[in-house]
């Protein structure tokens, strides 16, 4: 199955995605605020809850008519593995400082945008980057899972463009504040679920303006979403509709001579073999924080 989040007729709602269509399932469940609420209401497993509710989705709807929106609006957690590929960790010189050990970081969740919404271009900075990678999307609360037990808890797989601000990802080890600006966490374009896909081995490419910058198969990570989850849930509770964006390949801007950083006007398209793809457009960051 796979799920979606829209705007239509000036209402957002969620919805199940068929071919070229959607389903709205919003009026069928009133009680349900989201598609977050939707996934930890039924605790990761939403066709037995719909089966079960006997849910009568809306008439379908053209994709092409809707405006598509981030799946999860608002995730308790956006997390990002750094350095989850060989060819990546050897061009950025991470293996030296990351050794065996997983890194993590933050990306606020405010950062979240829809797969084909704008990137805002930083006034303050000309190293604004682009990394393509395979998102996973908690499906029920858990702790101290094993790596073996993890496919349990996954609700299923989106794609993500982990956008990064350089200067400022280089101020401090954590990279917060380079990884979270707003709009610099563009997922989609719906969440499928993990019965439906084995994500194993699966192509992921990013495009900026129809050029290829990264080609990579999901088998080349070095931790599998297995191992994520038990290193994460190692040290706290994972939580319904939290998002796991699991690493970048190589071909990142910054590490191309001379540099490919993103300016105003260009197209960022990243596709996931089976998952779809999200394709956003960098412009003009021109926030009023009067209005913000």
């Amino acid at each position: 199955m796979k799920f979606a989040t829209y705007r239509h007729a000036g209402n957002t709602v969620f919805g199940l995605v068929t071919g070229n269509c959607v389903c709205g399932l919003s009026c069928a469940l009133p009680d349900v605020r989201d598609l977050r609420d939707l996934i930890e209401k039924a605790e990761g497993d939403v066709a037995r809850y719909l089966a079960i509710r006997d849910v009568r989705a809306d008439a379908p709807i053209a994709l092409a008519d809707v405006e598509l929106l981030a799946p999860i609006l608002r995730p308790s957690k956006f997390l990002g593995l750094g350095g989850n590929y060989r060819e990546h960790r050897v061009e950025s010189e991470a293996a030296r400082s990351t050794g065996d050990h997983q890194i993590w970081f933050n990306k606020q969740t405010s950062c979240v945008t829809g797969p084909n919404h704008p990137i805002l271009k930083p006034a303050g900075s000309d190293e604004l980057d682009y990394e393509g990678e395979l998102g996973v999307v908690i499906g029920k609360r858990c702790r101290n899972v094993k790596a073996a037990d993890a496919a349990e808890f996954i609700f299923g797989f989106l794609v993500c463009n982990d956008i990064s601000v350089r200067d400022w990802q280089a101020r401090s080890p954590t990279h917060t504040l380079g990884k979270s600006f707003d709009t610099h966490g563009p997922i989609g374009p719906w969440i499928t679920t993990a019965d439906e896909v084995d994500i194993g081995d699966l192509s992921l490419r990013t495009f900026v303006n129809g050029s290829l910058r990264q080609k990579a198969r999901t088998s080349d990570m070095i931790f599998s979403v297995g191992e994520m989850i038990e290193e994460l849930s190692s040290a706290f509770t994972l939580e319904p509709g939290d998002i796991l964006a699991t690493g970048t390949p190589s071909g990142v801007g910054k590490y191309m001579i001379p540099a490919g950083y993103l300016n105003i006007g260009d197209i960022v398209r990243v596709e996931i073999e089976t998952l779809g793809f999200i394709e956003n457009t960098v412009t003009v960051d021109g926030s009023n924080p009067s209005t913000i």
